[in-house]
């Protein structure tokens, strides 16, 4: 890491763009490399002037820094929309091809008839002990285990992940939804914390450097956090069905998450670029808070295969359905396996 600092940015992301040419010029076409069944029906030729329009703000600026953004095989017009709700609004307004989002957003999108399909996932390698989410406990609250959920209002937001994450939680405590008031609150940007610390909720799931800054504003209130002990960190790339009958998109696509595996293995392995590029850079946090962030992220972990997957897909598929009183989807039908073995081999090429 000594010897990397030495370099400008601009020398470093230079020997990392011929590195990435290198590994393109040396591995076999990602259609061979797809793996699974179907991979031969991935369209493997990206015609000159193919534009894919991407909703990843963090692998954007990934690819940017490493110098991994120059070697991209197509045209990008670059959006900052992450989240379900953002996507889906771009989706239907057919201007997003792909986006960056959790596990309940291809779920939601499905429930509300836009056929969208998941092209690739990504998970931490020690979910529980790196969470992304903590439950907020309200200052004067008195919550120390999950059973003290009991009788309490809770902030929920159905659709997202926060929403689903609640629900499991009430599960995992052998709790109903009967058992809590449920708070429909919208989740972007502070607004959880903000209704905990105003005492509009009691519990609410936060996540990220929030967590920290809640304890630091209101600890001294009384504001507390406890773990809720489950997996929480699915991370997805999805895309409208439309957009992946289009052979172009499609091809394009498959090279997308090649480089987004590849983005993905950089920051982990440069941390240092990562926290003052893209967290002090763009999103106006300290290097401390930077590093908070790092070290709760933990190690990635992108699966080779997506049998367990789709088999966790399913399970939450069928909690929410239950629960939200919505239909039945098969967890199957909300991926394409195409793209399955991708990322995983864009890895071990290198």
């Amino acid at each position: 890491m000594l010897a990397v600092e030495r370099f400008s940015r601009r020398r470093f992301g230079a020997l990392v763009a011929a590195f990435a040419v290198t590994l393109v010029a040396s591995s076999p076409p990602f259609g061979a490399q797809a793996g699974s069944s179907d991979a031969g029906k991935l369209p493997t030729e990206i015609p000159q002037g193919t534009v894919l329009r991407i909703g990843d703000p963090e692998t954007q600026r990934a690819l940017e820094l490493s110098g991994l953004i120059d070697q991209l095989p197509f045209k990008v017009e670059w959006a900052n929309i992450s989240g379900g709700p953002q996507t889906i609004e771009a989706f239907r307004a057919n201007a997003l091809d792909v986006g960056s989002v959790a596990d309940i957003p291809p779920i939601h999108a499905t429930w509300t008839g836009l056929k969208v399909k998941i092209i690739a996932a990504k998970f931490r390698k020690e979910p529980v002990a790196h969470p992304i989410y903590q439950l907020g406990i309200a200052p004067g609250v008195e919550v120390r285990t999950l059973a003290d959920l009991r009788g309490k209002r809770i902030a929920f937001s159905p659709g997202q992940a926060q929403g689903a994450l609640v629900l499991r939680v009430l599960q995992a405590a052998g709790l109903k939804k009967e058992d809590v008031n449920l708070i429909e609150l919208p989740s972007n940007g502070d607004a959880y914390p903000v209704a905990l610390a105003s005492k509009q909720v009691d519990v609410a799931p936060i996540w990220g450097v929030l967590i920290k800054h809640y304890l630091h504003q209101y600890g001294a209130d009384g504001a507390t956090t406890i773990p809720h002990g489950l997996r929480d960190d699915p991370a997805h790339l999805y895309a409208p069905q439309a957009v992946l009958d289009d052979p172009a998109k499609a091809a394009a696509l498959g090279e997308y998450v090649r480089y987004w595996a590849l983005a993905t293995r950089w920051v982990q392995e440069h941390p240092k670029e990562w926290i003052e590029g893209y967290y002090v850079a763009t999103q106006g946090l300290n290097s401390e808070d930077g590093q908070y962030l790092v070290d709760a992220d933990g190690q990635f972990d992108i699966p080779p295969d997506w049998n367990d997957v789709i088999t966790r897909q399913q399970a939450t598929i069928d909690l929410l359905a239950r629960e939200l009183n919505r239909p039945p989807i098969k967890a199957e039908d909300l991926f394409d396996r195409r793209f399955e073995k991708i990322a995983t081999n864009a890895l071990n090429a290198s």
